[in-house]
Parts: structure tokens; sequence; C-alpha cells
């Protein structure tokens, strides 16, 4: 931690991808639709033993009672719950779309429940749902459940009643416990309150417990950030997620209500990161990579010791990698060697839905190299450790002369200590796994051209 300086991260905080994906959503085109995702989902059901490769399957739920004024995702603002009835309609259509299109049950060894908030849908809502899937998809024994709650939208009853529907892992949106703040971002939620959640959660059964953190919010200050920090620790989740804030407002409406005055300068938000990176090293929790910490006795922490972590449009995860299906609007899915997009807006999306089609408005079919850079990335986002000999044999090429403007730019971070280069391949230090997104881009030959970054996040 002690080499982590303010200096190193400061000269990388520095617009760039979260590599959920390669090549990332970004490069996504309309030229790929309906027809072309529907030849890639036969493709993979006339493919050898395709029905023993479990799927993940991404739920996207836009809707929220209240406006959040940091907020990026795509989401509708409302309180008429009739709305959620009129999605659910489209949703159990698109997931028979799947389910017509497959022919057999899918086995599912991952769900996720992302929005917007999914618990804005009600208990029975929830349950037409968990129906619709499960008889669309077979759930594998030991399935990962996992739902984001809004700590506003639910009390301890309901939390029992998403475990009943079989949810075995939550993730709380906290971001700030600091009254200020939470009021210069319009999101009031008390210490008492969160950590209720957590210790009912944690009685329920619940395998893995999540935080989300942003740093970087108006009115921040290293001092009031620590604090949170402080609480935070306390409630003792099993995993906390740091995310920095993207101040975007160009792109971002909801964000033109921060005023830029009361934004940390980029000197605090450097300080917040490092205390915190401190704060929660102290506290036992781990760096997976990114913006991840998880305690060692966590099931992020045990499959990055062990080498076997991957990576997919949720973040970090323990699950092989493999193909997801995304559903509702702007969902982004991959089957086999290309990735697809639902249209952003209701209205497209439901359009294609009543026309009897899959909503998705753009995707992208992999290239050879797409292929080889994907591995190459994900083999340093996840393992850390990427063996020249292994990539030589499956792609069949000379990895020092096909990439040796990138091994020349690699030699700066060896200097700083975040890589070891040798004649067997590349490894990521442990001061390196805080600038892994960095190292990952060296190998991202379409950042490489281009010239506008911006629209990303700080990788710090």
């Amino acid at each position: 931690m002690k080499e982590v300086t303010a200096e190193l991260l400061e000269r990388f905080d520095v617009p760039g991808p979260r590599y959920t994906s390669y090549p990332t959503a970004d490069r996504f085109v309309e030229a790929y639709g309906p027809v072309q995702y529907t030849q890639c989902i036969e493709q993979r059901r006339e493919g050898l033993g395709v029905r023993a490769v479990p799927l993940s399957v991404y739920i996207h739920i836009p809707f929220c009672e209240s406006l959040c004024y940091y907020c990026a995702c795509n989401k509708i603002i409302t309180k008429r719950y009739s709305k959620a009835l009129s999605y659910l309609e489209l949703l159990e259509r698109e997931i028979e779309l799947h389910a017509n299109a497959f022919v057999t049950r899918q086995p599912v060894s991952q769900l996720h429940l992302g929005g917007g908030t999914p618990t804005f849908l009600k208990d029975q809502e929830l349950t037409s749902l968990m129906k619709m899937l499960n008889r669309a998809f077979d759930f594998t024994q030991g399935c990962e459940r996992s739902i984001e709650v809004d700590p506003r939208t639910v009390s301890a009853e309901r939390l029992q009643f998403l475990r009943s529907l079989g949810f075995n892992r939550i993730s709380f949106g906290v971001q700030d416990f600091n009254e200020g703040v939470q009021k210069a971002v319009h999101r009031i939620q008390s210490v008492q309150d969160v950590t209720g959640l957590v210790q009912a959660s944690r009685e329920l059964g619940f395998e893995s417990i999540n935080l989300d953190l942003i740093y970087g919010l108006p009115k921040q200050t290293p001092s009031s950030f620590e604090r949170t920090l402080e609480q935070v620790i306390a409630i003792g989740p099993d995993r906390i997620a740091l995310y920095a804030y993207a101040h975007l407002p160009a792109r971002f409406k909801p964000q033109r209500r921060i005023h830029d005055s009361e934004l940390p300068s980029a000197s605090s938000k450097v300080f917040m990161l490092a205390n915190a990176m401190r704060q929660l090293d102290e506290a036992g929790y781990v760096y997976i990579g990114m913006d991840h910490f998880a305690k060692s006795s966590d099931s992020l922490a045990i499959s990055k010791r062990r080498g076997t972590l991957h990576r997919n449009f949720q973040g970090y995860t323990v699950q092989p990698d493999g193909d997801l299906i995304g559903l509702g609007v702007s969902a982004i899915g991959r089957v086999g060697a290309s990735y697809s997009q639902n249209a952003k807006d209701l209205d497209s999306y439901s359009d294609l839905i009543e026309q009897g089609k899959f909503p998705i408005v753009r995707g992208l079919t992999l290239t050879r190299d797409d292929l080889l850079r994907r591995t190459i990335i994900m083999a340093l986002m996840c393992q850390g450790i990427l063996n020249f000999g292994d990539i030589e044999q499956n792609y069949l090429i000379d990895f020092k002369s096909y990439f040796s403007n990138e091994l020349l730019e690699l030699e700066q971070m060896q200097n700083d200590g975040l890589v070891k280069i040798d004649v067997n391949g590349i490894e990521v230090t442990s001061k390196g796994w805080f600038f892994v997104r960095a190292t990952a881009m060296v190998f991202d030959k379409y950042l490489t051209l281009d010239e506008n970054r911006a629209r990303f996040s700080k990788i710090i």
C-alpha cells in the first residue's frame, strides 16, 4: 500500500474503459440486429455440448421513484407503478423469444437484476418475473441470484421475501453517509437503516452482501469520506465497490443539478482513494481489482487467489466465462463471438417486441484480432498473468512481433513497478493491481486509434 503514491495515482488518473467487455460497447454498430443475434443463438444451439454450458442472465429494471443527481444509469423516474406491469408483459415476451430460439430449456448459473431500481417492482411483480424465468430456463443447483437494492425501498420483511424467491446475493447502493453529501445528490438514507438491512440480510442467509460507495461527489471532503468508510467497515459487508464519480453533465442531464464548485478537487479525490485503500486494507479487505474489495473469506477473494477470476458485463465474477443473455431496455448480452444491446428507450424496445423481434438495435461480431486482444485484456484484468506461450499456441502468432509496440509502451510501467515482463510473459505486481485498467488499455487497439477518450470515466 505504501508503494501506491499520490504521484502515481495522479499520473494514471486518465479516462479509460472499465473492460466489462472487449471491444467496449461504444464500438457496437447498428448493422448488428435481431437477424444476426438469432443466427448466433442458432449456432450455439447447433454446437456440440452447448447444453452443458450454463448461461448468465441479466435483467434491467429501469424504474426509480426519485432522481439521484450523480446517476449515469439508463433509468425512468416515475411513481406510476402501472408502468411496471406493462414492462413485465414486454419482458415476458422477450423471454419467450429466447426460449423459442433455444428450443430446449438452457441451464442458468448466474442471474442478476439491475437498474434503475429492481425493488421498484412489488412483491407480486417480482414473483411473476421469477415464474417467467423458471418456465424458460433451468436454474442450476447453487445458481448465483443477485439483486441490486435501494435501501430506501426495502425493509427486513421485504428482504425475507427476496430470499424466499431464491435470491442469495444482494447489493445495497449507499454512495455516502454524510448528510450534506446526501442532500447534494438527492439521496437520503441513514447509517442505522443500512446497518439494520445488512444485519437482516446476514440473518436471512444471503451468501454475499455488497455496499456500493462513490468518491468525488459534491461536498465530499477527505475527512468526511474517511468517516463514511469507518461506518461502512463497522457494518462489515462481504464486498465493497468503490467507484469514482465521473462528472459528465453534457452526457447525463441529472448531473447538471450538481454544481461544479461543490465538487472536490482532483488532489482531494486522489487523497480519498489513497486513504480508502489504506482503510480497507487495514480492515482486512482484499483488493480484487479496479473498484472492488472483498473479505478474504468471500468467493471473489478466494477466486482471485486461485487464479480463476472472470469478468463480464456485471463486473468481476467467479462464474466461468460464457454466454450472457441481456433482457430489458439497454441490456447488453453476449452469445458466442458477438455482443448485442437492446434498445435504450422504452418505446423502441416495445415496438420491436410487438413485432415479434428481439429488441436489439446494435452489436458487434468480433474479429480474430478482437478475440485475441480480449483474451489478453481479460487475463490481465482477472488473473494478472499473461503467458506468451499460451497466446502463441492458441492464436498462432509470434507475441513479441505482433505486440512489439505494446511491449515498448509497457516498459515504462515496468520501470514504475506496475508489471514484470520476462521471456515467458507479463505479470501485474501487487502495486500494479491498482492501475490494472491502464495496463489493459495498452492492448486496446481501438483506444490507441481514438482521440476522443473523454466519454470514459477516469480510471482512478
